[in-house]
Protein backbone atom coordinates (compact mmCIF):
# COMPACT_ATOMS: atom_id res chain seq x y z
CA UNK A 1 0.00 0.00 0.00
CA UNK A 2 1.22 3.78 -0.78
CA UNK A 3 0.46 4.66 2.68
CA UNK A 4 2.62 7.00 4.72
CA UNK A 5 3.90 4.68 7.91
CA UNK A 6 2.51 4.99 11.83
CA UNK A 7 4.89 7.89 13.29
CA UNK A 8 8.26 6.13 14.58
CA UNK A 9 8.34 3.27 12.83
CA UNK A 10 10.81 4.31 10.40
CA UNK A 11 13.51 6.57 10.00
CA UNK A 12 12.58 9.19 7.35
CA UNK A 13 14.42 8.74 4.54
CA UNK A 14 13.09 5.07 4.80
CA UNK A 15 10.11 6.77 3.27
CA UNK A 16 11.44 7.39 -0.29
CA UNK A 17 12.64 3.90 -0.82
CA UNK A 18 10.87 1.57 -3.68
CA UNK A 19 12.44 -1.86 -3.00
CA UNK A 20 9.98 -3.64 -4.83
CA UNK A 21 8.08 -1.80 -7.11
CA UNK A 22 7.84 -2.05 -11.14
CA UNK A 23 8.15 1.41 -12.33
CA UNK A 24 7.24 2.25 -16.40
CA UNK A 25 8.79 5.42 -17.63
CA UNK A 26 7.34 6.58 -21.61
CA UNK A 27 10.60 8.60 -23.44
CA UNK A 28 13.03 7.38 -21.35
CA UNK A 29 15.15 6.60 -24.30
CA UNK A 30 17.59 9.75 -23.20
CA UNK A 31 17.73 12.97 -21.58
CA UNK A 32 15.31 13.54 -19.22
CA UNK A 33 13.43 10.58 -19.41
CA UNK A 34 16.59 8.49 -18.88
CA UNK A 35 17.38 10.61 -15.72
CA UNK A 36 13.86 9.74 -14.62
CA UNK A 37 14.54 5.95 -14.95
CA UNK A 38 17.77 5.94 -13.54
CA UNK A 39 16.76 7.95 -10.24
CA UNK A 40 13.71 5.20 -9.56
CA UNK A 41 15.98 2.38 -10.05
CA UNK A 42 18.64 3.95 -7.52
CA UNK A 43 15.79 4.05 -5.18
CA UNK A 44 15.09 0.15 -5.71
CA UNK A 45 12.24 0.05 -8.50
CA UNK A 46 12.88 -1.91 -11.19
CA UNK A 47 12.21 0.15 -14.63
CA UNK A 48 10.54 -0.71 -17.56
CA UNK A 49 10.68 2.09 -20.40
CA UNK A 50 9.03 2.98 -23.28
CA UNK A 51 9.85 4.59 -26.60
CA UNK A 52 10.48 4.93 -30.32
CA UNK A 53 14.09 4.77 -30.17
CA UNK A 54 16.58 2.57 -28.70
CA UNK A 55 16.34 2.23 -25.36
CA UNK A 56 19.48 0.51 -24.42
CA UNK A 57 21.60 2.68 -23.09
CA UNK A 58 18.72 3.02 -20.11
CA UNK A 59 18.15 -0.78 -19.53
CA UNK A 60 22.22 -0.96 -19.35
CA UNK A 61 22.37 1.38 -16.39
CA UNK A 62 19.52 0.15 -14.11
CA UNK A 63 20.48 -3.53 -14.50
CA UNK A 64 24.07 -2.15 -13.75
CA UNK A 65 22.24 -0.70 -10.47
CA UNK A 66 20.75 -4.48 -9.79
CA UNK A 67 17.10 -3.96 -10.87
CA UNK A 68 15.34 -5.63 -13.32
CA UNK A 69 14.43 -3.81 -16.58
CA UNK A 70 12.97 -4.01 -20.15
CA UNK A 71 12.44 -2.14 -22.78
CA UNK A 72 9.39 -1.60 -25.43
CA UNK A 73 8.76 0.29 -28.53
CA UNK A 74 5.29 1.41 -29.03
CA UNK A 75 4.28 4.46 -31.19
CA UNK A 76 2.42 6.43 -27.88
CA UNK A 77 0.55 8.60 -30.73
CA UNK A 78 -1.23 6.00 -32.48
CA UNK A 79 -4.57 5.41 -30.00
CA UNK A 80 -5.55 3.43 -27.22
CA UNK A 81 -5.41 0.32 -28.83
CA UNK A 82 -1.19 0.84 -28.72
CA UNK A 83 -1.63 2.08 -25.31
CA UNK A 84 -3.18 -1.02 -24.39
CA UNK A 85 -0.69 -3.69 -26.24
CA UNK A 86 2.25 -1.97 -24.98
CA UNK A 87 1.13 -1.78 -21.03
CA UNK A 88 -0.21 -5.85 -21.57
CA UNK A 89 3.23 -6.79 -22.81
CA UNK A 90 5.15 -4.44 -20.01
CA UNK A 91 2.80 -6.42 -17.23
CA UNK A 92 3.51 -9.12 -18.77
CA UNK A 93 7.31 -9.15 -18.47
CA UNK A 94 7.37 -7.33 -15.21
CA UNK A 95 4.51 -8.73 -13.08
CA UNK A 96 2.44 -5.67 -12.70
CA UNK A 97 2.97 -1.95 -12.35
CA UNK A 98 3.63 0.43 -9.18
CA UNK A 99 4.57 3.82 -10.64
CA UNK A 100 3.87 5.33 -14.18
CA UNK A 101 6.25 8.44 -15.19
CA UNK A 102 3.87 9.64 -18.55
CA UNK A 103 7.14 12.09 -19.89
CA UNK A 104 6.78 11.04 -23.99
CA UNK A 105 6.31 13.99 -25.36
CA UNK A 106 7.20 16.48 -28.48
CA UNK A 107 6.84 20.30 -29.37
CA UNK A 108 6.39 22.15 -32.88
CA UNK A 109 6.90 25.34 -33.17
CA UNK A 110 5.04 27.66 -35.96
CA UNK A 111 3.26 30.78 -35.31
CA UNK A 112 -0.47 30.67 -34.37
CA UNK A 113 -2.14 31.31 -37.39
CA UNK A 114 0.50 29.21 -39.23
CA UNK A 115 0.02 26.27 -37.41
CA UNK A 116 -0.78 23.07 -39.45
CA UNK A 117 -4.02 20.44 -38.54
CA UNK A 118 -0.94 17.87 -38.72
CA UNK A 119 1.52 19.45 -36.38
CA UNK A 120 -1.45 20.42 -33.73
CA UNK A 121 -2.79 16.86 -33.76
CA UNK A 122 0.91 15.12 -33.67
CA UNK A 123 1.68 17.06 -30.66
CA UNK A 124 -1.89 16.53 -28.84
CA UNK A 125 -1.70 12.87 -29.65
CA UNK A 126 1.55 12.15 -27.74
CA UNK A 127 1.36 14.90 -25.22
CA UNK A 128 -1.92 14.35 -23.94
CA UNK A 129 -4.25 11.67 -25.40
CA UNK A 130 -1.44 9.15 -24.75
CA UNK A 131 -1.25 10.22 -21.61
CA UNK A 132 -4.62 9.50 -20.73
CA UNK A 133 -5.09 6.36 -22.18
CA UNK A 134 -2.06 5.01 -20.80
CA UNK A 135 -2.84 6.38 -17.23
CA UNK A 136 -6.20 4.15 -18.11
CA UNK A 137 -4.85 0.91 -18.67
CA UNK A 138 -2.87 1.45 -15.79
CA UNK A 139 -4.68 2.26 -12.74
CA UNK A 140 -6.96 -0.32 -14.16
CA UNK A 141 -4.24 -2.54 -13.38
CA UNK A 142 -3.13 -1.08 -10.27
CA UNK A 143 -6.59 -1.45 -8.86
CA UNK A 144 -6.59 -5.13 -9.72
CA UNK A 145 -3.84 -5.63 -8.24
CA UNK A 146 -4.88 -4.01 -4.88
CA UNK A 147 -1.83 -2.56 -3.44
CA UNK A 148 -1.95 1.26 -4.93
CA UNK A 149 -0.44 3.10 -7.31
CA UNK A 150 1.65 6.47 -8.32
CA UNK A 151 0.91 8.22 -11.58
CA UNK A 152 3.29 11.03 -12.27
CA UNK A 153 2.69 13.34 -15.70
CA UNK A 154 4.73 15.50 -16.95
CA UNK A 155 3.65 19.04 -17.41
CA UNK A 156 5.51 22.04 -18.50
CA UNK A 157 6.00 26.18 -17.80
CA UNK A 158 3.30 26.28 -20.13
CA UNK A 159 0.97 24.30 -18.00
CA UNK A 160 0.95 27.91 -16.34
CA UNK A 161 2.15 30.30 -19.30
CA UNK A 162 1.04 30.63 -22.81
CA UNK A 163 3.84 30.52 -24.10
CA UNK A 164 4.57 31.70 -28.39
CA UNK A 165 4.92 29.61 -31.40
CA UNK A 166 3.65 26.31 -29.52
CA UNK A 167 0.12 26.32 -29.59
CA UNK A 168 -0.35 22.41 -29.57
CA UNK A 169 2.56 21.79 -26.83
CA UNK A 170 0.54 24.45 -24.89
CA UNK A 171 -2.56 22.91 -25.02
CA UNK A 172 -1.49 19.95 -24.40
CA UNK A 173 0.34 21.21 -21.39
CA UNK A 174 -2.32 22.70 -20.55
CA UNK A 175 -4.70 20.00 -20.49
CA UNK A 176 -1.82 17.94 -18.56
CA UNK A 177 -2.73 19.63 -15.29
CA UNK A 178 -6.25 19.03 -15.70
CA UNK A 179 -6.45 15.66 -16.44
CA UNK A 180 -3.91 15.48 -13.14
CA UNK A 181 -6.22 17.27 -10.55
CA UNK A 182 -9.15 15.08 -12.80
CA UNK A 183 -6.95 11.68 -11.92
CA UNK A 184 -6.26 12.51 -8.59
CA UNK A 185 -10.28 13.35 -7.36
CA UNK A 186 -11.27 10.17 -9.08
CA UNK A 187 -8.48 7.69 -8.51
CA UNK A 188 -7.68 8.60 -4.66
CA UNK A 189 -10.18 6.42 -3.16
CA UNK A 190 -8.37 3.07 -4.96
CA UNK A 191 -5.27 4.39 -2.99
CA UNK A 192 -3.69 6.04 -6.12
CA UNK A 193 -2.11 9.19 -6.13
CA UNK A 194 -1.71 11.64 -9.54
CA UNK A 195 0.59 14.21 -9.35
CA UNK A 196 2.65 15.97 -12.18
CA UNK A 197 6.02 17.50 -12.55
CA UNK A 198 6.87 20.94 -14.56
CA UNK A 199 10.39 21.08 -15.99
CA UNK A 200 11.98 24.17 -16.13
CA UNK A 201 14.92 24.84 -18.83
CA UNK A 202 16.44 21.31 -18.89
CA UNK A 203 19.78 21.16 -20.93
CA UNK A 204 19.19 18.55 -23.06
CA UNK A 205 19.67 17.42 -26.84
CA UNK A 206 16.07 18.93 -27.13
CA UNK A 207 16.91 22.05 -26.07
CA UNK A 208 20.65 22.49 -27.78
CA UNK A 209 19.80 24.97 -30.54
CA UNK A 210 18.18 27.66 -27.52
CA UNK A 211 21.25 27.15 -25.86
CA UNK A 212 23.50 27.36 -28.56
CA UNK A 213 21.97 30.54 -30.07
CA UNK A 214 23.60 33.48 -27.60
CA UNK A 215 20.81 36.07 -27.40
CA UNK A 216 18.16 33.23 -27.05
CA UNK A 217 20.51 31.72 -24.41
CA UNK A 218 21.47 35.33 -22.66
CA UNK A 219 17.54 35.89 -22.22
CA UNK A 220 16.58 32.59 -20.90
CA UNK A 221 19.68 32.57 -18.42
CA UNK A 222 18.65 36.44 -17.25
CA UNK A 223 15.20 35.25 -16.27
CA UNK A 224 15.92 32.31 -13.96
CA UNK A 225 16.77 33.24 -10.42
CA UNK A 226 18.79 30.28 -10.45
CA UNK A 227 22.06 31.83 -13.13
CA UNK A 228 22.09 27.90 -15.12
CA UNK A 229 19.96 25.69 -16.67
CA UNK A 230 18.76 22.94 -15.10
CA UNK A 231 20.04 19.47 -15.59
CA UNK A 232 18.27 15.67 -15.67
CA UNK A 233 20.24 15.43 -12.47
CA UNK A 234 17.73 18.38 -10.79
CA UNK A 235 14.45 16.32 -11.36
CA UNK A 236 15.55 12.94 -10.13
CA UNK A 237 14.35 13.84 -6.37
CA UNK A 238 11.16 15.10 -7.32
CA UNK A 239 10.11 11.58 -9.44
CA UNK A 240 11.65 9.67 -6.60
CA UNK A 241 9.54 11.82 -3.57
CA UNK A 242 6.16 11.76 -6.18
CA UNK A 243 6.51 7.78 -6.67
CA UNK A 244 7.30 7.12 -2.59
CA UNK A 245 5.14 6.99 0.44
CA UNK A 246 6.99 10.04 1.40
CA UNK A 247 4.06 11.87 -0.71
CA UNK A 248 1.57 9.59 0.51
CA UNK A 249 -0.50 12.75 1.31
CA UNK A 250 -0.04 14.57 -2.42
CA UNK A 251 -2.22 14.64 -4.68
CA UNK A 252 -3.37 16.28 -7.60
CA UNK A 253 -0.50 18.70 -7.29
CA UNK A 254 1.71 20.01 -10.39
CA UNK A 255 5.59 20.82 -9.26
CA UNK A 256 7.44 23.41 -11.04
CA UNK A 257 11.18 22.34 -10.84
CA UNK A 258 12.53 25.36 -13.15
CA UNK A 259 15.41 27.37 -10.73
CA UNK A 260 12.80 30.04 -10.30
CA UNK A 261 11.77 30.76 -13.61
CA UNK A 262 7.84 31.18 -12.12
CA UNK A 263 8.98 33.26 -9.61
CA UNK A 264 10.14 36.15 -11.78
Amino acid sequence: MHQAPTKGEFMILDLFKLDGKIAVVTGGARGIGQGYAIALAEAGADVAVIDVMDCAETVEKVKALGRKAASFTADLGAGKASAEQVMDDVFAAMGGIDILVNNAGIIRREPFVEHSEKNWDDVISINLSSVFFLSQVAADQMIKQGRGGKIINIASMLSFQGGVFVPGYAASKGGIKSLTMLMANELAKHNITCNAIAPGYIATENTRPIRENPERNKAILDRIPAGRWGEPADLMGVVVFLASPAAAYMNGYTVAVDGGWLSR
